[in-house]
């Protein structure tokens, strides 16, 4: 079925407009909440991890680092929870009407997308109150958005397709996620995995081998910092560009898994 058909560009666009609607439905401050939540989660992880344990007292700015750690990696798992489970809660839609399968997990990524410019402007808005100069590098910014699209969206295809069969899914992936989140440089700058805090390890070299961490550490070093150490910069040439076609090549693999057996989803939901 074509995706780029009239049918499917309306029911794409009623579908994002029903669940920005539904998100904070009942809410006494609604959308609001769209702010609120990773500034509050924010505070916390500060206070514990910046204030209490020192991470990142040498790195400047680590802070705005961060609130934009944090924003990244809540895009990614909003994505990819959210996804997981968009086919399985859409089985009455998908019994009623036919339609490209692919629309829903968009939609949840169109909705993931608009957070995360709100939360995106919020980080601005606190750099520039924390002195951060913004340079020409900016100009890279929306690759890097694109290449977190492609990663959260290719994982939310392959859990997807997973949670219509095996909806035990759900609790393994919140610990994975858990899990990653730490094998990940978000409330602690790469720098720590250093010896002395100078020398690249084997270790430190690995975790840039992470997709998410090569997205996490550009989008600090593009908007906030040179200082932020890049894979590129981390990397040995012969694997440098090993975490950048990940996430196109996870991209299209989840596409193509999904596409094969969205024609029996509305059978066994």
């Amino acid at each position: 079925m074509n995706f780029f058909d009239k049918k499917n560009k309306i029911l794409l666009k009623e579908l994002i407009k029903t669940d920005f609607k539904l998100r904070y439905q009942g809410s006494a401050i609604g959308y609001l909440w769209s702010i609120l939540k990773p500034v509050l989660l924010f505070l916390v992880l500060y206070m514990v991890f910046v204030k209490f344990l020192r991470f990142g007292a040498g790195v400047p700015h680590f802070a705005v680092a961060l609130l934009l750690g944090m924003t990244v990696w809540n895009f990614f798992t909003e994505v990819t929870n959210m996804g997981m489970v968009s086919i399985v809660s859409r089985g009455d839609l998908m019994r009623k009407i036919s339609f490209s399968k692919p629309i829903i997990i968009f939609s949840v990524t169109a909705n993931a997308l608009i957070n995360f410019g709100i939360n995106l402007i919020v980080v601005l808005i606190f750099a520039l109150i924390n002195g951060v100069t913004f340079s020409a590098k900016v100009v890279f910014l929306p690759f890097l958005v694109v290449e977190l699209i492609l990663l959260s969206v290719g994982i939310a295809f392959l859990l997807a397709t997973l949670f219509v069969r095996y909806r035990d899914l759900g609790p393994v992936w919140e610990v994975f996620l858990q899990a990653f989140m730490y094998a990940t440089p978000i409330i602690y700058p790469v720098t720590m995995l250093f010896t002395n805090g100078t020398q690249a390890t084997w270790y430190a070299r690995a975790v840039m081998l992470n997709p998410m961490a090569q997205i996490v550490q550009d989008f600090r070093y593009t908007l906030i910092d040179p200082v932020n150490i890049t894979s590129w910069q981390l990397l040995p040439l012969s694997v440098v560009w090993v975490p950048y076609i990940l996430s196109p090549i996870i991209f299209l693999l989840g596409m193509a898994v999904f596409n094969r057996q969205s024609d029996r989803f509305a059978e066994i939901i």
